[in-house]
């Protein structure tokens, strides 16, 4: 049986105190490194141009390979023979790389991302069907933050498995709106109320100009498009202020927007199928409870 006693501490410290503090002092110093440097890459590539979003990728990724490279170093330190280490590494990231292809495929598409670049941070963007505000692009994950100040965690594959509609990099965004009005109406006028609403507000753009068009002749009503440009930072606040102040105006004016409504004819047959006439409804008599 093994017995502590037995064992000569003293020449066992002797012997391995040397190394394993040497190797100790490897991890110690090569994980600082790696936090430091690592850290030092957002700052050099911005220095230099790259976008923020690419550099912030590249830290998590520096540091990942920085981290492995310390590890190997320590165990060499130890009299570990790397060479076969490296080549079980090697084996056991194929065998991990094949049981996390989706992961993988997220970080794939993570590179994708930040070399393609179809979007920057703090650009607001459409991707998997959130809208919102570009916070961070991970490894992994990228984060959106939404008009409602909630965050929106998305596996970068289903970003670019999907269209991304970047709504800041044009500088400007039209503002559509869709307003009936009746059958009744003069289109001429409504047209003309609705263009001198939107060419009061200062936030559109003179140029594309605002338009007014029929959309489509619709089962309730004549449907208008009411068009115009605005910067993009401006573009839900115009929308707002624009419906109401044009359905005031057409209120002043006498324009109606109709609700939509479906007319009903009731017709009786006789046994012939020849049209007969309703009969008159029999008249009403009041009974009071006694």
């Amino acid at each position: 049986m093994f017995q502590f006693e037995s064992v000569h501490w003293n020449q066992l410290l002797v012997l391995w105190g040397p190394t394993l503090l040497k190797a100790a002092a490897v991890m110690l110093v090569g994980m600082w490194l790696a936090r430091r440097l690592s850290g030092m890459v957002p700052g050099a590539l911005t220095r230099f141009g790259f976008d923020p979003m690419l550099g912030n990728f590249l830290r998590n990724i520096a540091y990942i390979a920085a981290v492995v490279v310390v590890v190997v170093v320590a165990l060499g330190t130890l009299g570990v023979q790397t060479a076969p280490l490296l080549a079980v590494i090697g084996t056991a990231g194929l065998a991990i790389g094949l049981a996390l292809k989706d992961s993988l495929s997220n970080i794939a598409s993570g590179v994708m991302l930040v070399t393609l670049r179809p979007f920057h941070v703090g650009d607001v963007v459409t991707i998997a069907g959130q809208t919102g505000t570009v916070r961070e692009v991970r490894i992994f994950q990228s984060v959106v933050e939404g008009a409602d100040k909630q965050l929106h965690t998305i596996p970068n594959n289903l970003i670019t498995s999907d269209v991304i509609t970047n709504l800041t990099t044009q500088g400007i965004r039209r503002v559509e709106l869709v307003i009936g009005i009746g059958y009744g109406d003069d289109i001429e006028q409504a047209r003309s109320v609705a263009l001198e609403q939107v060419r009061a507000d200062a936030r559109v753009l003179e140029e594309p100009g605002a338009d007014a068009v029929v959309y489509e002749l619709g089962d309730n009503a004549v449907n208008l498009g009411i068009r115009c440009f605005v910067k993009s930072s401006d573009w839900f606040g115009t929308k707002t202020t624009l419906l109401e102040r044009i359905k005031t105006a057409y209120d002043a004016a006498g324009i109606s927007i109709p609700y939509p409504q479906r007319d009903t004819h009731l017709y009786l047959y006789d046994g012939e199928g020849k049209r007969a006439s309703l009969p008159a409804p029999a008249p009403r008599e009041d009974t009071a409870v006694r």
